[in-house]
C-alpha cells in the first residue's frame, strides 16, 4: 500500500508540473476575453512571453526517467483541454479584430500572443495527437493543424520525416552551416511537395496531376479545402481584418514550428540505415519539458513515435541544445553565437560533419553511435 501511494504521489507531481503548459494559452485567452485594451494595458501582456524565455534560459536540467506505472488519462486530459483552448483563442482573436478594428495595438499584441500560442498549444499538441493510434485523436490533431493552415504536416511528418530522418532527402533536416532564413524558404514548399507526392502515391500514382479525380480523396487536398474554406469564410463573414489576423497568426506559428525543426536536426545528416540516438538534438531544460508536453525529449520520440509525452525517456547519448527550446529559438537571432555553440557540441560528440573526420583520425572504422 505504501508503494502504491508513493507511485500515485509521483504521478500527481509529474502531472502537476505539466500544468505549466497552460501558462501561455490561458494568458492568451485572458487577453482576448478582456479586449479591447488601451495601448498601455495591451503591451504588458507580452511580458508573459518574455518571462517564459528568461525562465527557459535559466532553467535547471531535468534528467529523471518517467515512471512506467503512471495512468494515461490525466495526461490525455491536458491535451484535450489545450486543444479546446487553442480553438477558442483563434476564434476570439478573429472576433476581437472583427469587432474593434485591425489598426490597433491590441491587434499587434494579439497576433504575437496567438501566433506563439498556436505553435505552443496548437502545433505542439497536434504533433502529440497525430502520433497516437486512435483515429479520433489523429483527427483532432489535424483540426488543430488547420488552425495554422498547415494540415499537410500530418502527412509529411508521419510518413515523410519519421521515415527519412537524418537523410538529405528529408526537407525537415537542417544542414550544417545553414541559416534559419534559408532553411525556412527551402523547407516549407519542400514539405508541402513531399506531402502531396506521398498522398498521390497512396492513391495509386505519385506523378498524378492535381486535376485527377482521384485527388479528391487526397488527405492533403481535403486539408487544404477545410483550412482555406474556414479562412475565406472569415473573410466573407467578418471582413479583411479578421482574415488577415487569422493568416498572420498562422504564419507566425508555422515559422516557430520550423524553427523547432531547425534546432532539432541542425547538422545531423547521417549515413546510417536506421534511426540512432544521435540523429536529433535534445534539451535538458526542465522548463521546456513541462511547458511543451515533453517535446524536448525528441530522440526518444523518434525511437518510439507513439509513446505518450509523459513516458518519453531522457537519452544521455543525444546532442544537447545550449538552452531549452524557447531560449534556443531566440538564440537564432544571433546566428554566429548559435552556430558556435551547436558546432562545439557536434565536435565534442563527434557527430554530423565531424564524425568521419574524427573516426579516421582515431583509426576507428566503426560507425559512431
Amino acid at each position: 500500500m505504501e508503494l502504491a501511494i508513493t507511485r500515485e504521489q509521483r504521478s500527481t507531481r509529474i502531472w502537476a508540473l505539466h500544468l505549466l503548459c497552460f501558462l501561455q494559452p490561458v494568458s492568451c485567452l485572458l487577453f482576448s476575453i478582456t479586449a479591447p485594451h488601451p495601448w498601455y494595458f495591451s503591451l504588458p501582456w507580452i511580458l508573459v512571453v518574455v518571462g517564459s524565455v528568461v525562465a527557459d534560459v535559466n532553467s535547471p536540467g531535468e534528467r529523471r526517467q518517467p515512471s512506467p506505472l503512471m495512468p494515461d488519462w490525466p495526461f490525455d486530459a491536458v491535451l484535450f483541454v489545450l486543444a479546446a483552448i487553442q480553438l477558442l483563442n483563434v476564434a476570439l482573436v478573429v472576433r476581437m479584430v472583427a469587432l474593434f478594428g485591425f489598426w490597433r495595438v491590441d491587434t499587434l499584441v494579439g497576433f504575437y500572443l496567438v501566433g506563439i500560442n498556436s505553435a505552443y498549444s496548437g502545433i505542439v499538441v497536434a504533433h502529440e495527437l497525430i502520433h497516437r493510434p486512435q483515429r479520433y485523436r489523429q483527427q483532432l490533431g489535424r483540426l488543430l493543424l488547420c488552425t495554422v493552415l498547415y494540415e499537410h504536416f500530418f502527412t509529411e511528418h508521419i510518413r515523410g520525416h519519421h521515415v527519412r530522418l537524418g537523410k538529405n532527402e528529408d526537407p525537415a533536416m537542417a544542414r550544417f552551416g545553414e541559416g534559419f532564413g534559408a532553411f525556412f524558404l527551402r523547407t516549407v514548399p519542400a514539405q508541402f511537395r513531399s506531402a502531396w507526392r506521398l498522398e498521390a502515391k497512396r492513391l495509386g500514382d505519385e506523378a498524378m496531376q492535381w486535376w485527377d479525380p482521384r485527388m479528391l480523396r487526397s488527405r492533403v487536398v481535403r486539408g487544404l479545402a477545410l483550412e482555406w474554406g474556414v479562412a475565406f469564410a472569415i473573410l466573407v463573414g467578418l471582413g479583411p481584418g479578421a482574415f488577415a489576423i487569422f493568416v498572420l497568426q498562422a504564419l507566425l506559428a508555422v515559422r516557430l514550428l520550423e524553427a523547432i525543426n531547425f534546432i532539432e536536426h541542425w547538422g545531423l545528416i547521417s549515413s546510417a540505415a536506421h534511426v540512432q540516438s544521435v540523429d536529433s538534438w535534445d534539451s535538458d531544460s526542465w522548463f521546456t519539458l513541462y511547458t511543451l508536453v515533453g517535446l524536448s525529449r525528441h530522440t526518444d520520440h523518434h525511437a518510439h513515435a507513439s509513446r505518450p509525452y509523459q513516458q518519453l525517456r531522457y537519452c544521455d547519448e543525444s546532442p544537447k541544445l545550449p538552452y531549452g527550446y524557447l531560449g534556443t529559438v531566440v538564440l537564432l537571432n544571433r546566428r554566429r553565437r548559435f552556430e558556435a555553440l551547436m558546432t562545439e557540441e557536434l565536435k565534442r560528440r563527434r557527430l554530423g560533419p565531424f564524425a568521419t573526420v574524427n573516426r579516421q583520425a582515431a583509426g576507428d572504422s566503426e560507425p559512431v553511435n
